[in-house]
């Protein structure tokens, strides 16, 4: 046999090995569909929260007012402002907010420390002062708004245009003390000389270099906090998106925008 016809029959020997060999063998598995792709909320525009704020942040004002609107029927309010009488909101600013503020599971949708900022217009000028409410505007534009409200301070800041923006502005939150029924609240001598909202010292308070973790009164069991996000919470339903646009000029803090919201699933 020449070594052509030599090399055809080892060729023929081989395929007809591999063959047998797969008439045998286990059928090869199904291939597996692959999961499709998930797919990222995206806002479709609508204004399912409006918000028209403004506040004095330097002294009484009887101009102070909190609207909100949205979608629901019944859950809006038009230049809620303190009831003489109670000191209260008037139209129920307070509890009727929380219909945008928390998903049915309880889950904050927006900043809870923004919705506490907004409570100062209808709430006596006392709370401003209680709270060591501070408003300043840097010379780049930004707004920074902080304030401690029952051993927990807040701040948050806008971008350089004086946007507060969602879901991802800058918004956060540390425990620096606390309170016990009425208050006044008790402050870490970490952030404030005398353990009293009056003396809070901003700059220690958001310097992540002061650790927490720390016992803010000898025999109280309450400890200060890290600084953490204070956004809208990663498993909401669903969150506000957009901008809402803050000013302040001659001590009024305004606040203003309409804001979408994305359901996340």
């Amino acid at each position: 046999m020449n070594t052509k016809k030599l090399g055809f029959a080892l060729i023929a020997v081989i395929v007809l090995t591999v063959v047998a060999v797969a008439g045998c063998s286990k059928p090869a598995p199904a291939a597996v569909a692959e999961a499709p792709a998930v797919t990222a909320p995206v806002s479709d525009g609508s204004e399912d929260l409006k918000i028209d704020y403004r506040l004095n942040v330097a002294a009484p004002d009887s101009e102070n007012y909190f609207s909100f609107s949205g979608n629901m029927r019944y859950l809006a309010v038009d230049k809620d402002q303190p009831d003489e009488t109670t000191g209260a909101s008037a139209q129920g600013s307070t509890q009727v907010f929380h219909a945008y503020l928390y998903d049915v599971e309880g889950k904050t949708t927006l900043s809870a420390g923004l919705r506490g900022l907004f409570l100062y217009a209808v709430n006596p000028y006392e709370a401003v002062e209680e709270d060591a409410l501070d408003v300043s505007k840097a010379s780049d534009g930004t707004i920074t708004m902080q304030f401690a409200h029952r051993g927990s301070a807040y701040r948050i800041v806008t971008d350089k245009n004086g946007k507060l923006t969602f879901p991802d502005g800058q918004y956060e939150r540390r425990n620096i003390g606390y309170i016990q029924g009425g208050g006044p609240q008790v402050l870490s001598t970490d952030f404030s000389a005398d353990g009293t909202a009056a003396t809070v010292d901003w700059d220690k308070v958001w310097d992540s270099g002061i650790a927490g973790g720390k016992i803010v009164t000898e025999g109280v069991d309450r400890k200060t906090g890290d600084i953490v996000p204070y956004g809208a919470q990663p498993d909401s339903l669903y969150y506000f998106d957009g901008t809402l646009d803050a000013s302040l000029e001659n001590d009024i803090l305004t606040i203003n925008g309409a804001l979408t919201a994305v359901p996340r699933r």
